[in-house]
């Protein structure tokens, strides 16, 4: 599944950065993931009582995990899977901020929710959630954020009521700035109240220079294999019919459903959705739609 290609304009807004001693950490791990390897000790800097021995061997399990994600499937695989023993969620947000003007993009990941992309276009179109956990992030000194979403700005926007019905209404997040204090990126764990425990913050930090780094690579991964499917002249475009049935996919419908509406058997149907995995390389109904969002080839 691949991100959602919602925008919204971003006023860029310069902070002061106020970074404890385990911004030494981040800042290492960032520039060398390797310098972790073999050396808990390293991440015991700054703060050594946060960890157990427990969350160091699961955080070095998963940053050497988070290096070999180049794929998008990987990287669901991973944030889905592994990455769930340091920071249990619900739901992984990640956000980019790019262009001129700067705007926001969002894409989403979930093994619970039965759209997952939802969660990453409510996140930007309902204007009080994305901009004001930014802006809270940045006041707070770029440190991670916990916040309930039943509390402040957006209790009772559409974003809240949505995690209400997922009972995931704790969002951890961190993310990363440029030299100017301007958001670079920005990632919400969406959790079930109790989930996160007074560690939770410190893993947030030391986590996600990884998880940015492993999405990056997921972004120019696609975008290449865009490119090469441009210059070869599309061999495994997806048809009209085959849009048409990603649709009612979108939309959550079942093959027996679809079937009914478009007056073709389940089967062929099946058959369809079968050829869409193949052609746009993912492993299951929620992946093809996210990636047929990127490529404009379905539109919400």
């Amino acid at each position: 599944m691949q991100h959602q290609v919602i925008e919204m304009p971003l006023h860029p807004r310069v902070g002061p950065a106020e970074f404890p001693q385990a911004a030494a950490v981040i800042a290492r791990l960032a520039a060398d993931p390797l310098c972790a390897i073999g050396n808990p000790e390293a991440l015991r800097i700054g703060n050594p009582e946060a960890l157990s021995d427990v969350d160091v061997e699961n955080l070095l399990v998963n940053l050497d995990a988070s290096l070999r994600v180049y794929q998008r499937a990987h990287f669901f695989a991973w944030t889905q899977g592994l990455l769930q023993s340091l920071i249990k969620h619900e739901v992984l947000i990640c956000t980019l901020r790019s262009g001129e003007p700067p705007t926001l993009r969002a894409d989403s990941f979930s093994m619970v929710a039965q759209q997952q992309t939802i969660f990453g276009e409510m996140f930007l179109r309902d204007a009080s959630v994305a901009l004001n956990l930014i802006k809270a992030w940045e006041d707070q000194g770029f440190r991670p954020l916990i916040c309930d979403a039943r509390d402040g700005a957006f209790a009772k926007g559409l974003f809240a009521r949505e995690l209400e019905q997922l009972r995931a209404t704790q969002i951890l997040a961190h993310g990363t700035h440029d030299a100017e204090g301007n958001a670079s990126s920005f990632y919400a764990f969406l959790c079930v109240p109790g989930t996160l425990g007074p560690n939770h913050a410190y893993l947030a930090r030391l986590v996600t220079p990884f998880v940015h780094a492993a999405w990056m690579r997921t972004e120019v991964s696609w975008r290449a294999k865009c490119d090469d499917g441009a210059r070869t002249g599309e061999p495994n475009r997806v048809t009209a019919r085959e849009q048409e049935i990603l649709k009612w996919v979108s939309l959550g419908k079942s093959n027996f459903e679809i079937g009914a509406i478009l007056s073709i058997s389940p089967l062929t149907v099946k058959n369809h959705v079968q050829k869409i995995l193949r052609k746009l390389d993912v492993v299951n109904r929620a992946q093809a739609v996210g990636k047929a969002l990127e490529l404009r080839i379905l539109r919400h």
